[in-house]
């Protein structure tokens, strides 16, 4: 039986929300900033959450680093492994149809440089499925982008604010203020556009500085606490549903309070098994 081409494949009319018999690829990204259209992305870790998502409409799920924040228990990125990223980007692929997943590659799998991050990078892709990966730095990553590129693996890159160099950085300040600065972000961006990322994430960049770079760029910026005029947006799943206790970012909106729902939840199973409520007669086998 003769497999239709890609050309005959049906494209998605929009990112978010469109329906399509395949899953969102990097020629569909490109084409979304090519007609000016805007689109989400979140982070995922279970396919569960993933599934979710995908169903919503959500174009692009990242399997962040964040999860050592907000799933794993540690105090950064820093610590999260291979092992980690692979096991929970499979779960995610696994509970998606059509969302594009994004692998991040962690701290410490390719710093050495291109060749580790060819072998991580082809774990990502092998292991558990994932049609991208992501990685920090500018320039100084510009090598590996161009390796795994040519070795046909879409990398997107993140520049400004990057959470695995929080011991460099003394914390999470805002990047490219500055003249300085500014032109630094500025050749980031460039570096691994020119090396061939298919987008690129700007992260805690002052919005006119965010704005100048989506601008100078043919492929799509993605901002979280980059101003309004990058050409996508994402937040990790975990704060924009209100599940994150204590502090969060500036720049993160909550659009639910689910760790207080959940609570509630919890709460009132409990109390129905201490009161002699619950398991009802509706819920027992006879």
């Amino acid at each position: 039986m003769t497999q239709p081409s890609p050309a005959q494949k049906p494209v998605p009319k929009s990112l978010y929300g469109g329906t399509s018999s395949r899953r969102i690829t990097v020629r569909d990204i490109a084409a979304a900033k090519e007609r000016g259209e805007k689109w989400p992305m979140l982070t995922a870790y279970d396919a569960m959450t993933a599934s979710v998502f995908d169903e919503a409409g959500i174009p692009v799920l990242l399997v962040g680093d964040s999860m050592g924040n907000c799933h794993l228990g540690y105090d950064s990125t820093v610590p999260v492994t291979m092992d980690e990223i692979t096991l929970l980007s499979a779960a995610v692929v696994r509970g998606t149809k059509r969302s594009l997943v994004v692998g991040d590659l962690p701290f410490g799998s390719y710093q050495e440089g291109p060749v580790q991050a060819l072998r991580n990078a082809t774990r990502l892709m092998k292991e558990a499925g994932v049609g991208a990966v992501k990685l920090e730095g500018g320039e100084r990553s510009a090598d590996q982008v161009e390796l795994l590129v040519s070795s046909g693996i879409p990398v997107m890159a993140h520049v400004g604010l990057t959470p695995q160099s929080v011991n460099a950085f003394g914390g999470y300040p805002v990047q490219g203020r500055g003249e300085e600065a500014a032109q630094q972000l500025l050749r980031d961006a460039k570096a691994v556009q020119d090396a061939g990322a298919f987008a690129v994430v700007l992260e805690a960049v002052p919005a006119e500085l965010a704005a100048e770079v989506t601008r100078s760029l043919h492929i799509p910026t993605v901002g979280i606490g980059a101003g309004l005029e990058c050409d996508a947006q994402v937040l990790v799943w975990t704060d924009m549903a209100g599940m994150t206790a204590g502090h969060v970012p500036k720049f993160v909106k909550q659009y639910l309070q689910l760790r207080d729902l959940l609570g509630d939840a919890a709460k009132a199973f409990a109390e129905e098994v201490v009161g002699g409520t619950f398991p009802a007669a509706a819920h027992t086998f006879h």
